[in-house]
């Protein structure tokens, strides 16, 4: 009976330990995801101000923030819940940099035309003035083309980086797919 009595408190004991010993390596992968999702916060910081300055960062910071949530679902979902909503770029953020994009580039038309019509009716004054001058005449002409090859050049990029936040806003870059609200990760 005491032998029975004996293997029984050191049975009791071994699974005392052994359920300290798993709470313990179970608080270790949790101090150790907390350490991982702090890592990825501060790699974060640099892109977070990037994108809130600059629409176009988000082509570059935001696939990475998709491969970042792949390999680190577990860690992305504590910084997740610390922020409340998707860190570190909700689809909140994304639409509002395409607005801004395209409102920057409806800004910039307006000025590019204002100063072009300005360049071009000073040009056309001494156009006037000369008589015709083929020099005045060919100085209006350079500024047509300026202003064209210019505006080419703003609205390809204007067109290619619209595309491609809105690409971001309906897909997720790195797989491909539709996100239907969805972030990368998920």
């Amino acid at each position: 009976m005491s032998l029975v009595l004996a293997a029984l408190i050191v049975a009791a004991a071994i699974a005392v330990a052994s359920l300290r010993i798993a709470a313990e390596i179970r608080a270790g992968h949790e101090a150790a995801a907390r350490v991982r999702a702090l890592t990825i916060l501060q790699a974060f910081t640099p892109g977070l101000e990037a994108a809130r300055a600059n629409p176009r960062a988000l082509l570059v910071w935001y696939p990475l923030a998709a491969a970042v949530r792949r390999l680190f679902p577990s860690e992305c979902a504590i910084l997740d819940g610390a922020v409340g909503g998707v860190f570190p770029f909700p689809l909140e953020q994304v639409r509002d940099a395409h607005a801004r994009w395209t409102t920057d580039w409806l800004a910039w038309e307006r000025a590019h035309d204002a100063e072009y019509k300005d360049r071009a009716a000073v040009a056309e004054q001494t156009l006037r003035e000369s008589g015709g001058a083929p020099a005045a005449r060919a100085r209006l002409d350079a500024i047509e083309r300026e202003k064209l090859d210019l505006y080419q050049r703003r609205y390809q990029e204007y067109v290619q980086i619209g595309k491609a936040l809105q690409a971001l806003i309906d897909h997720d870059p790195a797989a491909g797919t539709a996100s239907a609200g969805q972030r990368p990760g998920r």
